[in-house]
C-alpha cells in the first residue's frame, strides 16, 4: 500500500482593495470592477417595491451586515436529517455535536478566511464570526458596504406603515471568487421588524398598529392589569392536554426562548408563587450585546408569556432567554448562537414576520441554523401567526395577500397554529375549534418536505401549521406581566405550550434510554398518518381562518391538532429502537453508520480523512470504509461512537472487519490499533497481524450491559514504514 500524503492547507486568495474616496459626504462608492461579479439572489427587501424613495443614504453612515455562508454537502445533510429522525434507521437518534456538524457540513475555515479577507480589503471591520462558521459579521460606512456588495443605499418610506427605513435598491453581488461560498447578505436594509404573536381579548390581531412589536391592546398600561388572575391556569391547560399525566416535569431539560425584548424576574416569580410552581431560575443570554431586562420594551408581555407558559407546562425545565436586536442580523446571529451553544434541546419562538415582507436570503440563513438544530437533536416550535391566512395584514404587502409567517414556514421546525379550547370542570378537555385568525396557509419560499404527507396536503410547497393548541384570546391564559394580571392569547401561547411538552418528552426519553424528540415534525406526521392518530391528537374539525376551513385530519388552520400528551409520549417512545436501560432486552444492532456508506463519519467522531472511498484500498463491502494511518510517519488516527447497552441484555457482541496492510517486517509491534470500550482496552492489533484481505473480529461487551459506552478505535504509527488499519462493517449486536 502506498503511503498517503497529509493534506495540504488550501491557499487563500485575498481580493484586491479598490480605493474609496472618503472625502465624499453623500455620494456612495461605485462597485469595483477588478473581477467579474455574481449577483446574490433574494437580497433586496420586498418592501422596496411598495415604498417611496426619498434620496441617498450619507456615505459615512455606519451599516452592520451579516454575510451568510453556504453549508456543504447539502444532499448528504438532507439524507442524514431524514435518517437521524426515523425510528428503526441505523442512524436514528445518533445526533451530532456542533463541532461534528461544522466539520461535516459547515463552511470551511478557508472559506471564512477568504470572506474575512475580502471584507477587510474593502475597508469593512469584521466584528465576529459565528462559532459554527455560518455567519461573518462586519461593519463599515455606507460607501464601504456599497463598494463591497455592488449596491446603492437609499432612504425610503413604507407606504403601508409610514415607517422610514434604508435599503439597497437592487440585489447585492460579490466577486466570482466568493460566489460558491457566500449564501447571502443581510443588514443592507433596516426595514424588518419581528412581531409578537400575542393578542388580548376584544382585540383582533389585525387591529394592532402596523409594525408594532406587541399584539396587546393599544394604550394598555400596567394600571389596566387585574389584581387577581383570570384566564386559564397551568392546572387547566395541563389537565386539558394531559400534560399532567405524563409523569414528567421537564427535569434536566433546557428550553431556549427566542426573544427580541426583555422581562422582569419579579413578574415571573409572582406567576410561580401564584400557582405553586418551582424550578431553576430563568437566565438571560445576550446576543450581539442586546439585554433588555433593565428596561423591557413593548414586547415584555411576549417574553413573560413565553416563560410562564413553559413554566406551567414543564416547571422543572431550565429556561435560557436569548435576547437579540430586532433585525435580520439579530435573528440570524441568535439562531446560530443557540445551535452553537447547544445548551438547549428545545427552542420556543413566538416572534415572526410574513414571508412576502422578509428577505429570502435572511430566511435561508436562519433555516440553515435550523438544519443544524435538527442534526443536533434540538426541537424548534414556532408560532404560526395571528392574522390567519393573510399574515401581511399589518405590514407592507397588506391584507389582500395570502401569506404565511416565518419562521413557522421553515421546513426544519414545527409550526404551531391556534385553537379555542373549552375546559369542562376544573381541568378536563371538553372541545376545541379553530381560532378564526390562526396563521396558516402555503409557503411561497420553501418546498414541501418529504415528511409532509397526509390527506389534504397537496401541491409542491410547504404548508403551515403542523400542530396547534389553545391560542384564542377569548379562551386565553392568565399571565402576570408588567406588574399585573392579564389574559393573553395568540399563537405566542401555543408555541411555548408545545415547547413545554417537548421538554417533558425529552425527560421521559432520557429515562427510557431513548433519543430526544429532535426535529419533531417528521415523527409527528408519521404518527398522525398511522392508526394511532385518534388517540394521540385532538383532531380539530370546526372553524376556519380567512381562506382555509378545518377538516378531518390535517388542515391549514390547526395542522394535525392539539396534543393528548400522555398517549403521544407513549406512542413516540414506542417508536424507538433502543431498549430502556432498566427493562428487558430486545435484540438490536446499536452502531450507526457501521459501513460508512453515508460518505462521512457521523455519528462517529473521527480524525480528518479517515472515512474514505479511494480505490487504493478496497472496502469490505460497498464503497466506503475507515482507513486509519498508512502514512509512514509518526501519526495518530481515531474514530469513536457512544451507544447505550440495555441492562437486560445478556449478550453484547462488537464485530468488525479489519484489514491490516504494512511495510514493516518481522513480529515486532511497531504500529498499533487499539480498540477500547470507555477506558477498558478490549484488544490491540499491530503490524504483526497484517494479512491479505479482511478478517472479521469479534469482541465481547456483555459486561457493559446497562451502561453508556464509547467504542473507540485508535491507530498509532511510528516514524518510519507505514501500516494502515482499515475497518469496515462495524456492528454491536445485543440480545
Amino acid at each position: 500500500m502506498r503511503p498517503r500524503p497529509l493534506a495540504l492547507a488550501a491557499a487563500i486568495a485575498v481580493l484586491p482593495l479598490t480605493a474609496v474616496s472618503l472625502g465624499v459626504s453623500t455620494a456612495q462608492a461605485a462597485a469595483p470592477h477588478a473581477a467579474p461579479r455574481v449577483t446574490l439572489p433574494n437580497t433586496v427587501n420586498p418592501a422596496v417595491a411598495h415604498a417611496e424613495k426619498k434620496g441617498d443614504i450619507p456615505a459615512q453612515q455606519q451599516i452592520s451586515v451579516a454575510v451568510s455562508l453556504k453549508l456543504r454537502d447539502a444532499d448528504a445533510l438532507e439524507h442524514f436529517l431524514a435518517a437521524v429522525g426515523t425510528p428503526g434507521a441505523p442512524e436514528f437518534g445518533k445526533y451530532l455535536t456542533p463541532e461534528q456538524f461544522t466539520d461535516r457540513f459547515g463552511p470551511t475555515r478557508a472559506a471564512v478566511d477568504q470572506v474575512r479577507a475580502y471584507l477587510t480589503a474593502q475597508g469593512l471591520t469584521v466584528t465576529d464570526v459565528s462559532a459554527n462558521r455560518q455567519v461573518v459579521n462586519a461593519r463599515g460606512t455606507t460607501a464601504q458596504v456599497s463598494q463591497a456588495f455592488g449596491t446603492h443605499e437609499s432612504a425610503y418610506v413604507d407606504r403601508q406603515t409610514q415607517r422610514s427605513f434604508f435599503a439597497n435598491d437592487a440585489a447585492a453581488s460579490v466577486p466570482s471568487d466568493l460566489a460558491a461560498t457566500v449564501q447571502g447578505v443581510s443588514g443592507l436594509d433596516n426595514h424588518p421588524v419581528r412581531r409578537t404573536h400575542l393578542v388580548q381579548p376584544g382585540t383582533p390581531a389585525s387591529d394592532t398598529a402596523p409594525g408594532s412589536t406587541t399584539g396587546a391592546v393599544p394604550g394598555t398600561t400596567p394600571d389596566a392589569a387585574a389584581a387577581s388572575p383570570s384566564g386559564l391556569s397551568p392546572a387547566q391547560y395541563t389537565g386539558a392536554y394531559n400534560l399532567n399525566r405524563t409523569g414528567a416535569d421537564g427535569t434536566g431539560v433546557t428550553v431556549a426562548l427566542w426573544e427580541f425584548d426583555g422581562y422582569s424576574k419579579s413578574n415571573l416569580t409572582t406567576y410561580d408563587s401564584q400557582y405553586g410552581l418551582s424550578g431553576p431560575a430563568v437566565s438571560t443570554v445576550s446576543v450581539d450585546g442586546a439585554n433588555y431586562d433593565a428596561r423591557p420594551g413593548e414586547g415584555q408581555g411576549e417574553v413573560e408569556l413565553d416563560s410562564e407558559i413553559v413554566r406551567g407546562a414543564a416547571p422543572k425545565a431550565t429556561q435560557l432567554v436569548y435576547e437579540a436586536p430586532n433585525s435580520d442580523q439579530g435573528e440570524i446571529d441568535m439562531a446560530n448562537k443557540i445551535v452553537s451553544d447547544n445548551r438547549a434541546s428545545v427552542i420556543s419562538i413566538s416572534w415572526g414576520s410574513c414571508e412576502p415582507d422578509t428577505t429570502p436570503a435572511s430566511m435561508t440563513a436562519v433555516d440553515n441554523a435550523f438544519k443544524q438544530a435538527a442534526a443536533q437533536g434540538i426541537s424548534v416550535f414556532s408560532a404560526s401567526g395571528d392574522d390567519g391566512s393573510r399574515d401581511c395584514t399589518r405590514s407592507t404587502s397588506g391584507s389582500t395577500v395570502k401569506a404565511v409567517d416565518f419562521p413557522a414556514s421553515s421546513p426544519h421546525q414545527t409550526g404551531v397554529g391556534g385553537t379555542n379550547l373549552k375546559v369542562s370542570g376544573s381541568n378536563a378537555y371538553s372541545s376545541e375549534s379553530a381560532w378564526s385568525t390562526a396563521g396558516g396557509g402555503v409557503s411561497t419560499v420553501f418546498a414541501k418536505p418529504s415528511w409532509q404527507t397526509g390527506t389534504g396536503i397537496n401541491g409542491t410547497m410547504r404548508t403551515v401549521p403542523d400542530v396547534s393548541s389553545n391560542a384564542d384570546p377569548q379562551s386565553g391564559f392568565a399571565i402576570y406581566t408588567a406588574g399585573g394580571w392579564q389574559v393573553y392569547g395568540g399563537t405566542s401561547a401555543a408555541a411555548p405550550l408545545w415547547s413545554g411538552y417537548a421538554a417533558q418528552f425529552n425527560q421521559k426519553a432520557k429515562a427510557a434510554g431513548q433519543p430526544v424528540l429532535g426535529e419533531a415534525s417528521p415523527r409527528l406526521y408519521a404518527l398522525a398518518n398511522g392508526s394511532g392518530y385518534a388517540t394521540t391528537f385532538h383532531d380539530v374539525t370546526t372553524g376556519a381562518n380567512q381562506d382555509f376551513p378545518t377538516r378531518t385530519g390535517y388542515d391549514q388552520v390547526t395542522g394535525w391538532g392539539s396534543p393528548v400528551a400522555d398517549a403521544l409520549t407513549t406512542a413516540l417512545l414506542g417508536g424507538g429502537t433502543t431498549t430502556p436501560p432498566t427493562g428487558g432486552c430486545t435484540a438490536a444492532q446499536l452502531i450507526g453508520n457501521g459501513g460508512f456508506e453515508t460518505g462521512s463519519a457521523a455519528p462517529w467522531t473521527a480524525s480528518s480523512g479517515v472515512v474514505d472511498n479511494s480505490a487504493s484500498e478496497a472496502a469490505h463491502s460497498g464503497s466506503w470504509k475507515s482507513w486509519m494511518n498508512g502514512y509512514g510517519s509518526a501519526h495518530t488516527d481515531s474514530m469513536s461512537q457512544t451507544v447505550s447497552v440495555p441492562a437486560g441484555c445478556k449478550s453484547a457482541s462488537l464485530t468488525f472487519w479489519l484489514h491490516i496492510d504494512t511495510a514493516e517486517t518481522g513480529s515486532t509491534a511497531y504500529d498499533k490499533l487499539t480498540v477500547q470500550a470507555n477506558s477498558t482496552t478490549l484488544k490491540t492489533y499491530s503490524n504483526a497481524d497484517a494479512a491479505t484481505g479482511y478478517t472479521q473480529r469479534t469482541l465481547d461487551l456483555s459486561s457493559f450491559a446497562g451502561q453508556t459506552v464509547t467504542i473507540k478505535f485508535t491507530g498509532t504509527e511510528d516514524s518510519s514504514l507505514q501500516t494502515g488499519f482499515v475497518v469496515d462493517d462495524v456492528a454491536l449486536n445485543v440480545s
